[in-house]
Formats: structure tokens, sequence, C-alpha cells
């Protein structure tokens, strides 16, 4: 069994304290969600499964290779492919945060295959984006049991359209990255912001 070291237990505090942030705003219901951050031996630590993520403590947190293998013996989400998929393709993302908000859930049924940001000042909370005129699109994805055929078809669509932000997976919930569990973090409120005011300004269109 691999032995824990310190830096698995402070990412494991980062994403507890994220988890509890998160939860506050009502954006990871019931056991919803998953996150996870990646240490320097490459290993991941990741949210064990059905574990209600405000309120988590240590034994919550399960160790992974970058394979999405347990190396604890713990059961870890379902959806750890989604995450183990987003490390290998980007080598400086260090942290992956998934949840189940509504606006993600709302934004799906109303934008179909994705969902258009532009000219917003709060874009310039991602990464690389310096100035408000600016046009991103968060792809939507069908949701989907089989996680490994979820997973292809999201990296087909990275092969196929270049870098994201983060994605939709359609009635259920959202995943984002970033360079830090503060980062990404940043980066999902941000995001929970802007899918609001979509949401808020098709309502008035189709008034």
């Amino acid at each position: 069994m691999t032995l824990k070291t310190d830096e698995f237990y402070s990412k494991a505090d980062q994403l507890i304290a994220a988890g509890r942030f998160i939860d506050s705003k009502g954006w990871v219901p019931a056991t919803s969600g998953n996150f996870s951050a990646r240490l320097s031996d490459g290993n991941i630590a990741i949210t064990v499964s059905g574990r209600h993520k405000g309120h988590l403590q240590r034994d919550d947190i399960m160790l992974i290779d970058a394979n999405g293998d347990s190396l604890d013996g713990k059961k870890p989400s379902a959806e750890t492919l989604l995450h183990t998929s987003i490390y290998r393709r980007y080598p400086e993302v260090q942290s992956v945060l998934h949840p189940h908000s509504m606006n993600a859930t709302l934004a799906a049924r109303l934008f179909k295959h994705a969902i258009v940001l532009e000219n917003y000042e709060l874009l310039k909370a991602l990464p690389g984006i310096e100035t408000h005129e600016t046009r991103i699109e968060i792809p939507i994805f069908d949701n989907d049991q089989n996680i490994p055929r979820l997973a292809a078809v999201v990296e087909n669509y990275l092969d196929q359209h270049g870098d994201i932000h983060a994605y939709i997976i359609a009635n259920h919930g959202f995943y984002t990255w970033g360079a830090s569990v503060n980062d990404t973090l940043r980066h999902l409120e941000a995001l929970e912001f802007l899918f609001d005011c979509e949401i808020r300004l098709h309502g008035m269109k189709s008034q």
C-alpha cells in the first residue's frame, strides 16, 4: 500500500476547504460532485465515492495512480477517468473540480450543444484571457453512464476543437481545472456566475 505523504494531506486539506465553499453555494447537493488534485509524483488525491462534499474529512480523500487505480483500497468516483484524462492531456493542470450545480444543469437544457460566453469582464478570471473582448464556448456533452465512452467523446472533441476551459455534462454538472486547487476554484466560481447571467438573459429574451 502506498504511503500517503505530507503533500497528499496538504492537497487533501485544500480539497476539503474547496468542498465546504462549493457546498455553501449549493453547487454539490447530496453526495454529488467529485474533486481531485495531482501530486508531484503523478499520483492523484481524489474524493472517495459517495461522500458529501460539504462535510469532507481527510479519510474522505483517497489516493489513485495516473490511470485511476486505487492505491489505498478505497473506492474512487465512477467518473475518475474524466479526471485522469484531463491530467493526461494538460501537464500543467494540478486540480480538477466537478460540481453538480443548478446553473450547469439548466444551461444544458437551454443551450443544447454549447454555452457561449462573450464580452464579460469576468472572463479574465480564466487563464490566458486578458480582455473582456473575448468569446469562448463551453461544450455540452450528453450524459453517459459508460465513463470510458464519455471520456473518449470529450477527448475527441478536444482533438478536433483545441483547448477549452471547462465542459458541461447534460443534466449532470460541469468540469473545470487549473494550476492549483485555488485557481480551479476561481474558474468554477466565475463560470457559475457567467452561466447564471446567460440563463437569466435567455429568460429575458424569451419573454
